[in-house]
């Protein structure tokens, strides 16, 4: 039984809606319901009980229609995330954690500095983990949020999930606006199927405060998503006087090659086999636009956040905190 719902008198039979919550004789949360109870074995009362508890968040939908990583230039999302602060703080994590980090970092053949990046950019090495209660994140999008309702749906589904069998309060459990969770913000299905814990079986591990489990579990992510250990992942391009490329905007796919490039006037600038698959990125300065490539080991990054931004914000604080890791130690 869910934590906070132990405590339910038997037999109760709660509203169909709290004051200002949602009205469970909606039929789309009357689907939900007889999934929780038919699919996942769930009390149906239980069920009930806790969504009369969720509280819709109209700030989430407006969150949603305009996140930064899709909205603002890249020279802008890079001031917001490339600090002096946020480097410091990663070279001190880094330090902090060198042991597990060489350890993970060996065991599953992904580099320490993305792991650190990635920490860094999604929750400030774990300050920042969110301020809604999930509950009401994924249950806002879940059914007050049609572009999206069905992947909310099945994350709302495995949040309740989630907080059973790692007996979590799912009244009182935070995170971002979309419902993700921890330090490294995964969403809850990606809680459930990538959280490891490297000492011991528990399963789910705490991706709050256990630092082993989640650098272990970031290092999971990224493995399972196909990285290659030692592939590059973003180079920056040279026009010809005349190019004649044409870029799609918000493509991540690797649906171009070094040649196609090169034969279109964009000459990349690291030294790869000419069929090697890449993406070519706007990546717009104050000045004027500019253009770089990503690699496969960057459309790896891009599963974890889908933003050409993110993935280059992740690269250069990498590169920035490993520069100065290594700098100190020589």
């Amino acid at each position: 039984m869910l934590v906070a719902l132990a405590c339910a008198p038997a037999g109760a039979q709660p509203p169909d809606a709290a004051p200002n919550g949602f009205d469970l004789q909606r039929p789309e949360i009357a689907e939900f319901l007889d999934r929780m109870v038919s699919h996942d074995g769930f009390s149906r009362q239980d069920v009930r009980a806790l969504l009369k508890e969720a509280q819709p968040q109209p700030k989430i939908i407006e969150m949603m229609t305009r996140p930064i990583e899709k909205v603002a230039p890249w020279w802008e999302y890079r001031e917001r995330f490339l600090t002096a602060e946020r480097i410091n703080d990663g070279v001190r994590f880094w330090l902090d954690h060198k042991n597990a980090l060489e350890q993970i970092s060996t065991q599953y053949q992904v580099p320490s500095e993305y792991l650190v990046a990635i920490l860094g950019v999604e929750t400030h090495y774990g300050r920042h983990t969110g301020p809604f209660r999930a509950l009401d994140a994924l249950a806002t999008l879940a059914f007050d949020y049609p572009p999206r309702h069905s992947y909310f749906r099945d994350e709302l589904e495995q949040f309740l999930l989630l907080a059973k069998e790692n007996k979590l309060d799912p009244l009182t459990v935070t995170g971002s606006y979309a419902g993700a969770l921890g330090a490294p913000q995964f969403m809850p299905s990606q809680y459930r199927r990538y959280a490891v814990d490297p000492g011991t079986d528990k399963r789910p591990p705490d991706l709050w405060g256990d630092w082993d489990a989640i650098l272990a579990s970031v290092a999971n992510y990224l493995k399972e998503y196909g990285w290659t250990p030692g592939g590059p992942v973003l180079a920056e391009t040279k026009l010809d006087p005349d190019p004649s490329f044409q870029i799609e905007p918000h493509n991540l796919d690797l649906n171009e090659t070094v040649e196609s490039l090169g034969a279109h006037g964009v000459k990349v600038e690291l030294d790869v086999p000419p069929d090697t698959p890449v993406v070519l990125i706007s990546a717009e300065q104050r000045d004027g636009p500019a253009y770089r490539v990503g690699f496969h080991n960057f459309h790896v990054i891009t599963r974890y956040n889908s933003s050409a931004r993110y993935a280059m914000t992740v690269y250069e604080l990498a590169q920035a905190v490993a520069k100065r890791v290594h700098d100190s130690a020589s």
